[in-house]
């Protein structure tokens, strides 16, 4: 069965310590299954910062963007039940934001049975529309390809935002939270062509951005 589509839905929020225990139980026990018993849901899984802000993230794999459209999830998102009205990140976060995306890179759907990564580095971007295009094919072309190559990094793809607070957004895999302080990927960034200095100097990062993060749930 696919766990991978060409969506994602990306939930990240902190939450103050003295609420935790009951989120987490909230999020593990009642949140989760009741998304992943809907249309177009493939899988998920909690990730808790290793570095970036915020604190939490929530990964949802979704056969599309439009999953999100469906009437199941209409009417879910219409019907809160009451632990949810009193505990969700909408009730108690803070910092919250959202973001759904649907891919761009790799152009084809490749290993779509693999499960949730240990770790993620996501990346949260924008770019001029002017140097748009140009960005794009060297970001496809060079920069993630090469990163994708470097020991750790079980997979890397790309998102145009459709939902959110930037244009893009990078998901790397990782076997831990760690691969993006080895020597193999510095090497990797200190190897770039004098092209990726000049696109890197067209972006602009969300505040936070790229996190690290490691998977908390499940297990």
């Amino acid at each position: 069965m696919a766990k991978k589509g060409r969506g994602i839905f990306l939930v990240y929020t902190d939450i103050d310590p003295m609420h935790e225990d009951e989120f987490n139980a909230w999020y593990n026990t009642e949140h989760l299954p009741e998304l992943l018993s809907l249309p177009g849901f493939l899988d998920a899984a909690r990730y808790v910062a290793y570095k970036g802000v915020p604190r939490y993230l929530a990964v949802y794999e979704l056969e599309s963007a439009e999953a999100l459209k469906t009437a199941e999830f209409q009417k879910w998102r219409a019907n809160p039940t009451p632990w949810s009205r009193r505990i969700s990140p909408t009730a108690i976060g803070k910092n919250q934001s959202r973001a759904i995306g649907q891919q761009i890179f790799p152009a084809d759907l490749e290993r779509p049975d693999r499960g949730m990564a240990p770790a993620l580095q996501i990346g949260r971007m924008s770019v001029p529309e002017s140097a748009d295009q140009e960005w794009n094919e060297w970001y496809n072309g060079e920069y993630i390809p090469g990163y994708r190559k470097v020991p750790g990094v079980i997979y890397a793809r790309r998102y145009r935002i459709i939902e959110g607070e930037s244009r893009y957004t990078t998901v790397y895999e990782f076997e831990n939270e760690k691969v993006s302080e080895t020597t193999d990927w510095n090497k990797q960034r200190e190897g770039s062509s004098p092209r990726s200095g000049r696109m890197r100097d067209v972006m602009t990062h969300l505040a936070g951005s790229p996190g690290v993060y490691r998977r908390i749930h499940p297990q």
